[in-house]
């Protein structure tokens, strides 16, 4: 039986949206390999506490914010290693490596260096989706408000839309679809239709958001780039990780006029909730962008929102 190696890896970013990769030395496994900074969790050691041991000693900075990511498991020859991914978007110090040949700064949707380490393929995506998904409101506000909300959206840097408006006729549904979309790509961005499936691959949409209900029906993952599901408990989550979707969201996390009579589950049930899942969990229900730093303290990949994204 293989032995478990638990690991704590950072995604040290940058405000451009870069990370930094390090490339494994002569005589370690996977030599040449590259890979995010970090090492094994001791004994008793918590993963938090081990990363910022581990950054001070490998590149001599001082970690400031830790924040709980997401974490993957992967079976190597030598171990099955489970991987702790924290982001790190504050600390001190000038990095001065002293394990790895070679450290580069990196973007997600323009990888320059290779290999990677096969543990940390399914990391990079995670690291290209956007960190805010605005929800379509056009049953609120009308098709012509929503598409002029959504070009003041994208121009401030909105990248992921969710189609929601469930109850639109179809044929509107379809139009405000195709709108949308040549919006989206227009702006470089990700367009995802709420659980209808042919809808989305009608009109070539870059991917499918389930519902929840929908989620406990289906048997594998839909065949789209981008594949997430609504979620209001712990099961609904596994059941996201076990089809190896590519995110979640998650809530409501405040109070929401929505849901007046459903208590919010707050940022500590959120964290609970979301610990050791494979896949980015949005936080969904009374947020805006203000509660951005709040929710990624808590674990969060990023917010969802309806109404205050249109604003």
């Amino acid at each position: 039986m293989k032995k478990r190696v638990e690991v704590a890896a950072a995604v040290i970013t940058r405000p451009d949206g870069s990370f930094l990769l390090g490339q494994r030395a002569p005589g370690t496994f996977y030599p040449g390999y590259w890979e995010f900074p970090g090492g094994k969790v001791e004994p008793g050691e918590d993963a938090r506490a081990a990363l910022i041991r581990e950054l001070d000693e490998e590149l001599g900075i001082q970690a400031h914010a830790c924040w709980p990511w997401l974490m993957r498991e992967h079976d190597y020859e030598h171990a099955n290693v489970r991987l702790h991914f924290f982001e790190v978007p504050d600390y001190s110090g000038e990095i001065r490596d002293h394990v790895h040949s070679d450290l580069q700064w990196q973007h997600a949707d323009a990888l320059s260096v290779s290999p990677m380490l096969p543990a940390n393929g399914p990391i990079l995506k995670a690291l290209s989706l956007p960190r805010e998904m605005a929800v379509t409101c056009a049953e609120t506000l009308g098709v012509e408000a929503q598409l002029d909300a959504a070009d003041r959206a994208l121009m401030r840097g909105v990248r992921l839309i969710q189609l929601r408006d469930k109850t639109l006729a179809p044929e509107a549904r379809e139009t405000l679809a195709r709108s949308l979309l040549a919006r989206c790509r227009e702006h470089h961005a990700l367009l995802v239709i709420n659980d209808d499936l042919a809808l989305a691959e009608r009109v070539g949409a870059h991917g499918i958001h389930l519902s929840e209900a929908h989620l406990q029906t289906i048997g594998a993952r839909p065949d789209m780039a981008w594949v997430g599901a609504s979620c209001h408990s712990r099961d609904a989550l596994e059941r996201v990780a076990e089809l190896g979707l590519d995110y979640a969201l998650l809530g409501h996390v405040l109070p929401t006029p929505s849901h007046p009579d459903q208590p919010a589950l707050g940022w500590s049930a959120f964290t609970g909730l979301t610990r050791l899942l494979p896949m980015p969990v949005f936080a969904i229900g009374g947020l805006s962008t203000e509660h951005m730093r709040e929710a990624r303290e808590a674990g969060a990949h990023g917010i969802a929102a309806i109404r205050s994204s249109w604003r």
